[in-house]
């Protein structure tokens, strides 16, 4: 099916293009949010980045909340999504605004970075309220349709959110606050989109024995162990999780690899000159990661899921060896376009086969220990980086890491498949 057939099909809900409006506008503010924080941290004239200090960066923004996803989930199976929805909104508008106010007033950048990560915090709370309230706006056997619509149609809107940050620099000169300022008016807007759907419309389903709030959070690392078994009982789900993972960790080391080369080695040091090339490379991934929309439910219908992510996993890994070892700067767009679409791909593939195997009761906390994946393998990867990149960002060493490990992680998941194809027949 197409992207246009899929989203004629999924359209035709009321609630769902309710939701789907959120995301999108949600999903617009947090790129111009991105890039400022892009901007500030990686390429700043007045700042020498290293391999650690890109480490760092994506350890003060993303690993806390990694380390806190569980808590997230236990919320996520309990509160109303619709008012998570409306209130999360608010609340990061707010903190964007506090945000800008540091940056204007010249406090130091921890407190910056401190409000930075209650931002994404607040951000990957609504995210993964979104995720889970995804199935209870479209049927059962319109997933794979609606997986391809929502979540690759808000990443693609992210880059149109960085694309406008980026424009705000360059042609307007707008100081990082404004872009913040801006960032939070426009996250504000999904409250009032999300309003317009009942309460009680998203979820969580009913269910009787479930423990209360306070009960679960005393019990969260018991809760969030009975989470991983339940995903794990789902073999599908759990290694096209591990895919998602696996791919998160060489991506991360991609980024890394790509900021230090534009830094230094291509650039000899020119911040602006770099933040652009770098910029190009995010454009042709948003460009990969629209392709794969139209790409994967053609693909997964015909091949099946189980074909589709080894495949894509092993096209990322040879990419890398023969588009960014050369190191000329003409490889990294190109090899950003088809990691685009690869890791898209796959992470398409991991949100449906969640949603459609996992219990609606679990449905929080497996986005919550998703979540802790995504962000926790990116992470991983920038501290390898700054362990083994020299300072012009010139490793051979990490290409190799990156290519071998996603034609490994393709083979490893293919035979996994395979088992369970045996075991059922």
């Amino acid at each position: 099916m197409s992207f246009v057939a899929d989203l004629r099909v999924v359209l035709q809900g009321r609630d769902f293009r309710r939701l789907f409006g959120t995301r999108l506008v949600s999903q617009f503010s947090d790129g111009i949010f991105q890039f400022s924080v892009l901007g500030f941290a990686f390429f700043n004239p007045d700042k020498h980045t290293s391999a650690v200090d890109v480490a760092l960066g994506f350890a003060v923004l993303f690993l806390p909340y990694s380390l806190l996803g569980p808590f997230v989930g236990v919320f996520i199976d309990r509160w109303s999504r619709r008012q998570i929805l409306v209130i999360a909104p608010i609340v990061r508008g707010s903190l964007l605004l506090l945000t800008a106010a540091v940056l204007v007033s010249g406090l130091p950048e921890g407190v910056f970075y401190g409000l930075a990560l209650c931002v994404l915090g607040v951000n990957r709370f609504f995210m993964a309220a979104l995720s889970a309230a995804l199935p209870h706006v479209v049927p059962h056997d319109r997933l794979m349709a609606a997986n391809a619509v929502t979540p690759t149609s808000g990443t693609v809107i992210t880059f149109g959110g960085v694309a406008v940050g980026y424009l705000m620099r360059e042609v307007f000169h707008s100081h990082i606050a404004v872009m913040m300022i801006v960032s939070g008016a426009v996250f504000g807007l999904s409250s009032l989109v999300a309003r317009t759907m009942s309460r009680d419309l998203l979820g969580p389903d009913a269910d009787a024995g479930r423990p209360s709030t306070r009960e679960a959070i005393r019990g969260v690392v018991a809760g969030l162990v009975d989470g991983v078994r339940h995903l794990m009982s789902h073999r599908a789900a759990a290694a096209t999780v591990g895919a998602m993972a696996l791919h998160r960790f060489m991506f991360g080391m991609a980024t890394a690899l790509g900021i230090i080369l534009y830094r230094y080695y291509f650039t000899g040091g020119d911040a602006t000159t770099a933040l652009q090339g770098m910029g190009l490379v995010v454009a042709t991934s948003g460009v990969g990661f629209a392709l794969a929309v139209v790409v994967t439910p053609l693909a997964t219908e015909r091949f099946t899921i189980e074909r589709w992510v080894p495949w894509m996993l092993a096209t990322a890994g040879v990419a890398t060896a023969l588009l960014v070892a050369p190191f000329q700067e003409w490889g990294l767009p190109v090899a950003g376009f088809v990691l685009g679409i690869a890791g898209q791909s796959v992470k398409i593939c991991a949100d449906t086969t969640v949603q459609r195997d996992v219990e609606d009761v679990y449905l929080g906390r497996a986005f919550s220990i998703y979540d802790m994946l995504f962000n926790g393998m990116f992470v991983l990867a920038a501290a390898l980086s700054a362990l083994i990149l020299p300072a012009n960002g010139k490793s051979y060493l990490a290409i190799a890491i990156i290519a071998i490990g996603y034609v490994g992680g393709g083979l490893g998941y293919r035979m996994l498949t395979r088992r369970r194809a045996a075991s059922l027949s």
